[in-house]
């Protein structure tokens, strides 16, 4: 079975095509299930379009779940269009986040840390001048925020694991536990991780998160699923054989998609 569970669209404003073209793009390619995963708007914020190249605004919110829903039922015999989300992580402002999600019927939430210290994890130049102490403090909150979203409930995925090093591929060199402790809780929690291949069109190549990380996710007994991370239609599924490769050959055997919140997984 092929499925893709985190793809963008026109909408957030950094992204190529309209709903329906990656829904169309997901059946050419013949995908058994697409999900469709916006950003999420910044539901904290008194502006109804705090960040326009970002995020839809607040007002288009429940406009692009009805698209999907109408989606969803008009090519119901050719795919499975999924309601999904990419959520940023806000410990203060989870709950908040939180009300929002249970009013709509959600299949899954991607729970996606994007900023530590009130900086973009992908701001090209946030590590300049630091110490390695200082680099270490950063990772080491940049897994806390992980930890915290894992603990939250609110979210089926959590996005892109290690993708603070997308622009920075030093990072995965900076040495410190947070990771293991991390996917220790993720494990705890039952909540799943992606392997998200659009780090290939970061700095640092190849997917999110890293392979040594992923033998250590299946240590832990953390379930994994799959997602492109798609900006423009034509990167739906992209190297989906390959991390279905790549997975077995680290040791698992199966992986996970989401309908109306419940957690059904499919062998490798």
């Amino acid at each position: 079975m092929k499925f893709d569970l985190h793809t963008h669209n026109e909408r957030c404003g950094h992204a190529i095509g309209t709903i329906e073209d990656y829904v169309k793009k997901a059946i050419e390619y013949g995908l058994n299930y697409i999900g469709i995963s916006d950003h999420s708007p910044y539901f904290y914020s008194e502006e109804d379009h705090l960040y326009p190249t970002i995020a839809m605004p607040k007002s288009e919110f429940v406009l692009y779940i009805n698209e999907v829903l109408r989606l969803k039922k008009k090519y119901e015999d050719k795919i499975h269009v999924l309601l999904g989300m990419e959520s940023d992580f806000y410990p203060e402002h989870i709950d908040v986040y939180r009300r929002q999600y249970l009013l709509h019927p959600f299949d899954y939430v991607i729970g996606s840390v994007h900023y530590v210290q009130d900086l973009n994890i992908f701001k090209k130049g946030r590590w300049e001048g630091l110490t390695s102490q200082q680099k270490i403090q950063v990772k080491e909150e940049y897994y806390d925020l992980i930890q915290q979203s894992a603990k939250s409930g609110v979210f089926q995925i959590l996005g892109h694991i290690d993708a603070m090093k997308g622009f920075y591929p030093e990072f995965t060199s900076i040495e410190t536990d947070a990771i293991e402790q991390t996917l220790k809780i993720i494990g705890e929690e039952d909540v799943a991780i992606e392997i998200n291949t659009s780090g290939k069109t970061k700095d640092c190549g190849g997917w999110y998160p890293a392979d040594e990380i992923l033998e250590r996710a299946l240590f832990y007994n953390v379930k994994v699923s799959f997602g492109s991370d798609s900006h423009t239609p034509e990167r739906i599924g992209d190297e989906f054989e390959l991390v279905q490769k790549r997975l077995k050959e680290i040791g698992f055997s199966e992986w996970a998609y989401f309908i109306e919140k419940k957690r059904y997984m499919t062998p490798l």
